[in-house]
């Protein structure tokens, strides 16, 4: 099969299935990528993780471009950027079309409330592996921890959570850094 169509159907096939975004996505990349494709190492994928992370925009498309361009240059980072997003765009679409002749029935509001918590389960299973990956340690694994039981328990927006994890590891670091120069 020819690597392109190969690649195109495999991220499609995961922004398809996958409900919860970009870090939802992380175990089934890995394992088609990195597990069973073998098209780049788990330590190469930790890199573009965090090279993911850290750049602006949407996780999903960045980890797309990014495994895409190491793959394939331009031309496979355009490949794999459309398999993951274009599921979405059709879905969102069909939601739009449809979703007003149904959104006043409980049972719609009942099976958006229920996907909550896998949700946050698929969330949580990349955090975990990446935490093998990088030795996380004793005194920061309750960081995804609690992140995950903020976001499900007190209904707290993903963002306000990444904001403030950013922020408390900025201070952190920050003091840190001042007690070492002490």
């Amino acid at each position: 099969m020819n690597f392109y169509l190969e690649a195109f159907s495999i991220f499609f096939k995961i922004g398809l299935f996958t409900i919860g975004g970009g870090y939802a996505m992380v175990p089934l990349i890995q394992n088609e990528v990195v597990d069973r494709k073998k098209w780049i190492s788990k330590e190469d994928f930790i890199d573009l993780l965090a090279i993911a992370q850290s750049a602006p925009g949407v996780f999903a498309v960045n980890i797309a471009i990014f495994i895409g361009y190491k793959l394939r240059k331009k031309k496979g980072a355009v490949v794999m950027t459309l398999g993951t997003v274009l599921p979405s765009f059709l879905i969102i679409l069909a939601i739009a079309i449809f979703f007003q002749q149904f959104k006043e029935f409980e049972i719609v509001e009942k099976i958006f409330k229920g996907i909550r918590p896998a949700v946050v389960a698929l969330i949580a299973v990349p955090t975990f592996n990446m935490a093998k990956t990088i030795n996380l340690n004793r005194y920061t694994i309750w960081i995804p921890i609690v992140s995950a039981l903020l976001i499900y328990l007190l209904d707290v927006s993903p963002i306000y959570i990444i904001i403030l994890s950013g922020t408390l590891g900025y201070l952190y670091g920050r003091y840190k850094r001042k007690k070492l120069t002490k």
